[in-house]
């Protein structure tokens, strides 16, 4: 069981939870519980294979000849891809390609455009 902290005002070991407050029955003042502070991660940066930043919206451009997994298909250096969305994964874009459809990318197969 966790102790609630001491009165901030006179420094009371008595004080108790009351809902969302502590008080302290002392001097009767009430403050409100302070929420456990979540750290976040730091955000994670995509970088395309020339070291510059990728962003959600961000037009890329195919710098390697890629093989379609499963297909024949064949996505050619210089295909310029529109609108990329980043992901967690393996692959850290998705995107949709004129004639192939929607694909993952890795990043490092891909310039800022």
């Amino acid at each position: 069981m966790n102790t609630p902290p001491p009165c901030p005002s006179c420094a009371s070991a008595f004080t108790y939870e009351d809902g969302a407050n502590f008080v302290c029955p002392e001097c009767g003042h009430e403050w409100l519980q302070a929420a456990p502070i979540a750290e976040d991660a730091p955000a994670r940066t995509v970088k395309d294979a020339f070291g510059t930043a990728l962003t959600d919206g961000d037009s890329i451009t195919i710098i390697k000849d890629l093989k379609v997994k499963g297909s024949s298909l064949v996505v050619k250096v210089g295909t310029k891809v529109r609108n990329i969305r980043l992901v967690d994964g393996d692959h850290d874009i998705d995107c949709k390609i004129d004639g192939i459809g929607a694909m993952g990318l890795k990043s490092e197969f891909v310039k800022k455009a």
